[in-house]
Formats: structure tokens, C-alpha cells, sequence
């Protein structure tokens, strides 16, 4: 797993410096083959993105702002759709099929479910790639990279930051029911803070979700920690805390404004940050290259956006990108 992890890091390295490389010449549209160049002979791609994004959810407007980024760059038609039921996600992939893309980046939140449809793309040409979420099946549904963090991993990482902070109990929020990725995360920090009991929460209602998290504190003052999966769940999480009074610190995954100010303002101690905007720009970045220059990065292996954390050390040089929606 280590020299999987260093591969991806460096393969992820070596594209960023790719992209810096065109910003400096002006960006990407004027290397040979870019926007429909001397490479593609003229043809402006169509690329479907498809996610399990949920209503209310800011998250993915970092995933869609990199890919928009990357389809500007690239002159390609970036045709964005989502669904947070899988068996809908899937007709969505179908429908791209359908309409004959040149290019298909999907998340695979509920693999089982969505992967047959996606597998059905590499038979008719249409390359494939995975992010976000996926990183044990991608392969298996004929997809040619993924883009993300390796949640077990990060969930282990963050469990290992709280045991070292000598924390007793900590509860971890699963706001989307079904959703694998989520479920890992708990798992792997319970893997390195075994004293962990997940909490189920409706996620599309944030109201529920304090009132949730707020009667679990009040029925159990030993809870010492709360780790969250998502940004706006965080900052329920805090109202949560405040309004019961509780002592237990709280800790989350991802990035929004509002984490960045409660990290500046102690009342989050850390974020484990899975980097959405650079899922995003990879996603569509890579399936240009496939399309235009054949191009099968890593040859397969996961290109790892993190576990990248952000505290107060490094919250103030982090803060600026966030506001512009890029972290």
C-alpha cells in the first residue's frame, strides 16, 4: 500500500506541475492539441460528469469548479448531472451512454449499484474514470483511473490524531444512508480510536441533524469527540455542542467557508481534507489526455488527493483558496 500511496503522490505531483506549466504560458488552450488543436483535429469533446450529490450540499461545487476548470482549459463540453439515489445515478450514466460522450467521470458511492451501468461504456469506446468515491471496485467496472482519497486511510489518520490528543469516546455522523465511502471512514477511525460508535443522520435536514447530534450528547456526557464526514454537517455539529453544553471536541472531513472560520475560531480542531476541486480538475484533465494523446496515467493505480489536513498550523495560508472556492 505504501509504494501505491507514493506512486499516486508523485503522479499527482507531476500533473500539477503540468497544469502550472500551461498557466504560465497562458493557459492550456494554447498547447498544441488544447481546445480542439493540432491533437484532437479540431473536435471539441463532450465529457459527462455524473455524482451521487445530494441536495444542500456545498461540497460539490469545489468538485464541480475543478472540472469546469479543466473543461475551459481543454474546450470540452462538460455536461455535469447527479442524483443521490443510486439506481437513478445509474440511468444517469446509461443516458450518457446513450448519447454517445466521448468520456464518462463518475462517483461510485454505491458501487454495486451503479458500476454495471458504467461498465457498459468501455465496450462501446467510451473511456472511463472514477473519483471521489469507488477506490476498491473502479477497476472492476473497467474505469481507467480514480481520483480521490483512500477513506480508510484518512479515517484511520484522523482516528490517530484523537487518540494522540487523548480523547475517551468519540461518535462519527454517517449522513448519507447506503453511502460505502462514508461507512469507511467511521470504519477507519474506529481502526485507530476503537472507542467510535457511528450516529445515523438525515443529511438533507440539517435541523434534524442538530437535534440528533444534540440528544446523543445529553444522553452520553462521555462523548469527548465528534467527527463528521461532511462540512455542513460540521457546523451542526457545533451548534449541536454549543447548545448542550458540552465539552467534546469536534473534528470533521472537508472544507467550506464556514470550517475554515469555526478552525480559526477553535471551535473545530481539524479538517481532513480530501482536496474536491483537484477530484474534480484531475477527472476531466485526465480523460483529455486519454482521448488526445492515449494517455493511462499510473498505469491504473489511484492517484490519492489526500488525506491532507488542515488545523490551525496551516489554516490562515489555506483560507484564501477556500474563499475562492479552489479548496
Amino acid at each position: 500500500m505504501f509504494s501505491t500511496r507514493k506512486l499516486a503522490t508523485a503522479l499527482t505531483a507531476g500533473l500539477l506541475l503540468v497544469v502550472t506549466a500551461c498557466s504560465s504560458q497562458g493557459g492550456a488552450q494554447n498547447t498544441p492539441g488544447a481546445s480542439g488543436g493540432p491533437a484532437t483535429g479540431g473536435k471539441s469533446f463532450a465529457i459527462a460528469m455524473i455524482t451521487h450529490e445530494a441536495p444542500g450540499s456545498t461540497f460539490w461545487d469545489r468538485i464541480r469548479a475543478g472540472a469546469e476548470q479543466a473543461a475551459k482549459q481543454h474546450g470540452i463540453d462538460l455536461r455535469y448531472s447527479n442524483d443521490p439515489d443510486s439506481s437513478k445515478q445509474a440511468t444517469l450514466v446509461q443516458n450518457a451512454i446513450d448519447s454517445k460522450v466521448d468520456g464518462i467521470a463518475v462517483t461510485l458511492a454505491n458501487a454495486p449499484a451503479v458500476g454495471p451501468a458504467l461498465a457498459k461504456a468501455e465496450p462501446v469506446g467510451i473511456p472511463t474514470v472514477v473519483f471521489n468515491s469507488g477506490i476498491d471496485s473502479y477497476q472492476k467496472y473497467g474505469a481507467k483511473m480514480y481520483f480521490g482519497s483512500d477513506e480508510s486511510l484518512a479515517g484511520q489518520s484522523a482516528g490517530t490524531r484523537l487518540a494522540q490528543a487523548g480523547g475517551g469516546k468519540a461518535i462519527c455522523i454517517v449522513h448519507e444512508q447506503g453511502n460505502a465511502s462514508l461507512e469507511t471512514r467511521c470504519a477507519g477511525v474506529k481502526k485507530s480510536f476503537a472507542n467510535t460508535e457511528n450516529l445515523q443522520v438525515n443529511g438533507q435536514d440539517l435541523p434534524s441533524v442538530q437535534s440528533t447530534i444534540g440528544a446523543k450528547l445529553a444522553q452520553d456526557p462521555s462523548i469527548s469527540d465528534i467527527v463528521t464526514l461532511d462540512a455542513g454537517i460540521a457546523t451542526a455539529a457545533v451548534q449541536a455542542k454549543t447548545e448542550a453544553n458540552s465539552q467534546a471536541k469536534v473534528v470533521t472531513f472537508d472544507l467550506s467557508p464556514d470550517v475554515v472560520k469555526d478552525i480559526q475560531g477553535k471551535q473545530i480542531e481539524f479538517s481532513v481534507d480530501q482536496q474536491p476541486y483537484l477530484q474534480g480538475y484531475l477527472a476531466v484533465d485526465s480523460l483529455w489526455l486519454q482521448l488526445t494523446n492515449g494517455n493511462d496515467m499510473g498505469g491504473g493505480q489511484p492517484v490519492l488527493t489526500g488525506p491532507s489536513f488542515v488545523d490551525a498550523a496551516n489554516i490562515d495560508k489555506i483560507a484564501g483558496f477556500a474563499a475562492n472556492n479552489t479548496r
